[in-house]
């Protein structure tokens, strides 16, 4: 499962992608909208995202992962639209039969999904608001 939903994420449905019975590790990571940014008040968050081509990299993070460390499985379900505050913008979920891989492969699947997916967010604050590029850089 990689894909983008204009509603509310479930993560056990992000997780149940992954789960199997070889797995003794499933790590579920959630990016929720937080109230605050560098001392501004956060309203909401709304994202657009180029769908297909997003999509599409989502998969290809899926596919690294998994040539890195072949046990994982992953999905990444991001959303699109308005996420209030405390709401899920994005849920990873990775199985592994051990715990190394899965935190691993999360990590790796968030990064990159921050760094090379093409998904805007717009930070709405109580006293205007603005377009927030990812300036996160892998190295």
């Amino acid at each position: 499962m990689f894909s983008l939903i204009d509603g509310v994420i479930d993560p056990t449905v992000v997780r149940h992608a992954v789960q199997r019975p070889e797995a003794g590790a499933v790590v579920v990571f959630e990016g929720a909208t937080r109230n605050h940014h560098k001392g501004r008040e956060v309203v909401r968050l709304e994202y657009e995202a180029y769908a297909s081509m997003a999509e599409s990299e989502m998969a290809d993070i899926g596919r690294r992962a998994k040539r890195r460390w072949p046990e994982v499985r992953v999905a990444i379900q991001h959303r699109v639209g308005v996420v209030a505050i405390g709401e899920t913008s994005v849920a990873i979920a990775v199985s592994a039969p051990h715990r190394g891989a899965a935190y691993e492969a999360s990590r790796f699947a968030i990064d990159e999904l921050k760094c090379r997916v093409p998904i805007w967010k717009r930070e709405v604050y109580a006293d205007g608001s603005t377009w927030k590029a990812n300036t996160e850089v892998l190295e």
